[in-house]
């Protein structure tokens, strides 16, 4: 299950993505739309900053707009920044290993095997997903009511 921390963090891109061409957002109107605590979605804003992702404007006029096109914010680097892993056993993480407890040879465990390969399907759909993705999903479901 994906972290508050990682689903906010979605929730604002996307806010920032969709309002991209009315310039800078203020934190609290990225708060209060998208239902994000306000102490929360700053340190969370701060952290997409430090990825390169977005950027702030301070003084009138001021607040956070994207500095990257939401085409190329893909959804694994948002989830990795924020929750770590995207494997869901240890044995099975390229970037947290830890060796498993449960088996003699992980080379020839299946539990191990078939969690390989939903963390690379995972990480495919995920790589493959971006923000812009997301906002084009919003159009066509709504088209769909």
């Amino acid at each position: 299950m994906l972290s508050k921390k990682s689903q906010y963090s979605i929730y604002a891109l996307v806010k920032l993505a969709k309002e991209r061409d009315k310039g800078p957002i203020l934190i609290r109107d990225i708060a209060e739309s998208e239902k994000i605590p306000r102490k929360f979605l700053e340190a969370i804003l701060l952290d997409l900053r430090n990825l390169g992702i977005i950027a702030s404007k301070k003084g009138k006029g001021g607040g956070y707009y994207l500095i990257k096109d939401p085409a190329e914010i893909d959804l694994a680097t948002i989830i990795r920044k924020f929750d770590g892993a995207l494997a869901l056993i240890s044995c099975a993480s390229k970037n947290y290993y830890e060796q498993c407890k449960h088996c003699k040879d992980e080379r020839t465990c299946g539990v191990k095997n078939v969690f390989d390969d939903v963390r690379n399907e995972t990480d495919r759909m995920l790589r493959s997903t971006s923000i812009a993705d997301i906002i084009s999903r919003d159009e066509e479901l709504k088209k769909l009511l």
